[in-house]
């Protein structure tokens, strides 16, 4: 039984990396948190004469830099005198050079959301009237390549630090005292602290790079670190550290001073230590809420301190998780019964407070029930919550094999008796002495005799059903956490439901209204004129269908589809609210079914009559009309 150990948690540490990767590859290099909610000018509009400036609004307050908004010509030429500014809190601003010629223009933009996640976008307006681009449409890829993937990965390894870490010191001070002196549990703390800290510093170096460039030469930019110092994330991941060293005390006392204790004596000690290490880790948690989706958006002064139970709830519980079954799996020392059950006690109120504080949170991020369906966030959430829901069940078949256990131990004590001289052995003694291999060959033999007697204890202690039963959903448990923890680590660099609502619903409105002022206008009117080949369907193309100068193309259909080449085609404008019209216009003939006329000047905007006057013989005409908003 004791063979199947290592492949098991071999097999757990390859679920990490698979879960890891797939998730973080399945991301996205723009999880972005800010959203763009308009501009001006609007995408896709043709604007009569060049604008002095170009804006954009977004859905939370952003961090600019010189070059992350950026306006360029046809030819791919910057237009814009940089230094964007601050318009109205949410609104930012960059000038234009005067005198730009007519073209399509392309804006792009790279941006820092208040949440710590870059953002970035593009898109395009003209002037006059649009024109072919060598400027590529999709704009700057934020946190995207090598540098987000291993930015993404350096987030799930601090995560995991932190829960390893805080979870295994609580289940020490809170459930088993005499696991202080434990050596594989001992290696799960610092193991946790390193690997915190480690990620921690890689954060910190590629922060830069990872909002700006993308590029991995730039990790070692001093410049750039002194950029990132001097913003918000920065200075959490310095407090971070910062708090890692006084851990590191802590750590070194829980497994120093504390373990040489009398019983007596660590019953004085840990409550102190508890508080010590409850606000240290409090800390801890709160590095990332001040930096991240807690800090922003709605009541800000609820969600930071409810982001930072919830993460001491995760800790607790799956941190708490990983060093029980650390214990089952590799300690020697036997955990108690009631060891078992205060952890039991301690991860069912963990629980609580996860649903609790996890409730708050949904509302606050998606703010709809749509958005559990229709956002990256919400389906994210439910398999989240699947995978809660799931834990809780295999840990409740981990609560029936902790009922039926001895009430001694878990791994009852193995008294193994140590081996008596017999003559033989004595015999082998001698013989190696006489060869020369004394002190060696005592040493080899003290060794076998251990790994012997190592093996025997464990098969022993292994053997209780009841035990091996309660490793086994417990090792369940830890898999299914490593699952869900890279779930959460992808949750929080995807955009909240809410904000992608809000962006979405924003998007909609600038297109309907750029639609409906400055985009393209079609019109179909079926006539006849009752003549016996006097049936069809005429078309009119009016682009932009804005104040000002408009191309038209009128189409003649008969009712199969195919062009009708009548003798004449003339159409009208009226605008009966002004007094303006009828205003002729004859387009010349292009192609059979096909009419087109330039420079169509419409004075005012508003609701437009377009009349067509068609002519299918000498006598025979009619004309039709509809109404349409221009301007």
């Amino acid at each position: 039984m004791t063979q199947t150990i290592a492949p098991r948690v071999r097999i757990l540490v390859l679920l990490l990396l698979a879960a890891t990767g797939l998730l973080l590859a399945g991301a996205g290099p723009a999880s972005a948190h800010a959203a763009l909610t308009g501009s001006d000018p609007q995408q896709g509009v043709v604007v009569d004469k060049a604008p002095t400036q170009v804006s954009l609004t977004f859905s939370e307050k952003v961090a600019m830099s010189d070059d992350s908004l950026r306006v360029l010509d046809p030819k791919g030429k910057r237009v814009d005198t940089g230094k964007p500014s601050d318009v109205s809190g949410t609104t930012y601003a960059v000038q234009l050079h005067s005198g730009l010629p007519d073209g399509t223009y392309t804006v792009t933009y790279q941006v820092v959301s208040e949440d710590s996640h870059p953002v970035a976008g593009a898109y395009t307006f003209s002037v006059g009237a649009p024109s072919k681009t060598t400027v590529s449409a999709s704009g700057p890829t934020a946190g995207g390549g090598v540098v987000g993937w291993l930015y993404g990965f350096g987030r799930y390894v601090s995560y995991a630090g932190f829960i390893v870490m805080v979870g295994g010191a609580a289940f020490v001070l809170a459930c088993w005292q005499r696991g202080s002196g434990v050596r594989p549990l001992q290696r799960l703390v610092v193991s946790g602290w390193l690997a915190l800290t480690s990620a921690t510093l890689l954060l910190l170096l590629l922060r830069g790079s990872y909002t700006g460039s993308g590029r991995l030469g730039d990790v070692f930019d001093l410049s750039l670190l002194g950029q990132v110092l001097q913003t918000k994330t920065g200075a959490s991941m310095v407090s971070r550290l910062l708090l890692l060293a006084a851990a590191a005390l802590f750590i070194a006392v829980l497994f120093g001073a504390y373990d040489k204790r009398e019983d007596q004596e660590k019953r004085d000690l840990t409550f102190g230590l508890a508080i010590g290490g409850t606000v240290v880790a409090a800390g801890l948690a709160a590095s990332w809420a001040m930096a991240e989706h807690a800090s922003t958006g709605l009541q800000t002064g609820i969600a930071m301190p409810v982001d930072v139970v919830h993460l001491l709830a995760v800790a607790a519980w799956l941190g708490g998780l990983t060093a029980l079954l650390v214990t089952l799996y590799r300690a020697d020392t036997p955990i108690e019964r009631s060891a078992v059950r205060r952890f039991s006690r301690l991860a069912f109120s963990s629980v609580v407070t996860l649903v609790a504080t996890g409730i708050y949170q949904s509302w606050r991020q998606l703010g709809s029930w749509s958005a559990f369906t229709d956002t990256t966030y919400g389906q994210l959430l439910l398999v989240k919550i699947g995978l809660v829901t799931l834990l809780v069940g295999i840990a409740w078949i981990s609560r029936r094999w902790t009922a039926r256990l001895g009430d001694s131990a878990v791994a009852p004590a193995v008294e193994v008796p140590e081996q008596e001289e017999t003559p033989e052995r004595e015999k082998e003694h001698v013989s190696a002495h006489t060869k020369g291999g004394d002190s060696q060959r005592d040493a080899q033999l003290a060794r076998q005799r251990a790994a012997v007697d190592a093996a025997r204890q464990r098969r022993q202690r292994d053997a209780d059903p009841d035990r091996f039963g309660l490793r086994r959903s417990v090792l369940a448990e830890a898999s299914v956490a490593v699952v869900l923890l890279a779930i959460t680590t992808v949750l929080t660099q995807t955009e909240p439901g809410r904000t992608e609502e809000d962006a979405k619903a924003a998007t909609s409105s600038s297109s309907s209204s750029s639609t409906s002022s400055s985009g393209a206008l079609t019109l179909d009117m079926p006539f006849d004129t009752g003549d016996t080949d006097g049936k069809g369907l005429v078309r009119i193309d009016l682009d932009p269908a804005r104040v000002g100068a408009n191309e038209m193309h009128v189409y003649v259909e008969r009712p199969n589809g195919r062009g009708f080449d009548v003798p004449e085609v003339k159409v009208s404008f009226t605008l009966e609210s002004k007094g303006i019209g009828p205003l002729p216009v004859v387009p010349d003939h292009i192609t059979t079914g096909h009419w087109s006329a330039n420079g169509i000047q419409l004075p005012v905007a508003g609701d437009w009559k377009i009349a067509v006057t068609v002519r299918t013989s000498d006598i025979d005409q009619t004309t039709v009309s509809k109404n349409a908003q221009i301007g």
